[in-house]
């Protein structure tokens, strides 16, 4: 995506305003490495990153151990494992404060400012970043992080507008969607290998597909 991207601008010699929208983290081998490569801002060009339900589950760990036993649904001993961590024990449902104490001794110092720096959304023109979506009928600057990093039945079913087009992830689909409201552009890239990326422009919209 980093490359297609890149290739994307040496069309447009504009400054470009790249936005991740969370879940960095979980179900893949190397979570680490995606975070450090962000940190480090490796990723080629400037970037500003958003929260996904991934991190702020990753972030209430670090306080409270007993997370670890929804977390560990959602990907969590993957993203341990991949920090060095002995997830032995957490795999039987047991040792999560070992776990939790172990992942804050191993977590290096930048990729937990990254993570907790992660804003919950960012507004620019016409539109609304977030990861997840918002609450109909509710002004986009009242939205509860809750809404912002999990929302979907709710808002995914709304056909009005929000105020502004709501750019999100969070719900995977099998192609990314355009609606009057919102586009989604979340492929389900932990299952389906597919990465997708929305160009917001003047003339219009259009997206690119990364695949291994």
């Amino acid at each position: 995506m980093e490359q297609l991207i890149l290739a994307d601008l040496e069309d447009d010699p504009a400054e470009p305003l790249v936005i991740f929208l969370g879940d960095y983290v979980d179900r893949g081998p190397d979570s680490a490495g995606v975070i450090e490569r962000l940190s480090s801002c490796g990723f080629g060009i400037p970037i500003t990153a958003l929260r996904g339900n991934h991190e702020d589950l990753l972030l209430s760990f670090l306080d409270d151990p007993s997370v670890l036993d929804s977390w560990r649904g959602f990907g969590g001993l993957e993203t341990l494992h991949s920090y060095g961590v002995d997830v032995s024990e957490a795999l039987r449902g047991r040792g999560y404060r070992q776990a939790c104490e172990q992942f804050a001794r191993k977590l290096p110092a930048s990729h937990r400012r990254f993570l907790e720096d992660t804003a919950l959304s960012h507004a620019c023109g016409d539109y609304f970043f977030c990861h997840a979506g918002v609450k109909p009928h509710v002004a986009l600057e009242r939205q509860a992080s809750k809404n912002l990093l999990w929302i979907r039945n709710e808002f995914l079913k709304f056909e009005g507008s929000f105020g502004k087009i709501v750019v999100h992830g969070h719900s995977p689909v099998p192609a990314p969607e355009a609606h009057a409201n919102r586009i989604n552009v979340d492929t389900g890239a932990f299952a389906t290998s597919r990465l997708t990326a929305v160009v917001l422009e003047e003339a219009g919209r259009r997206f690119l597909s990364a695949t291994p």
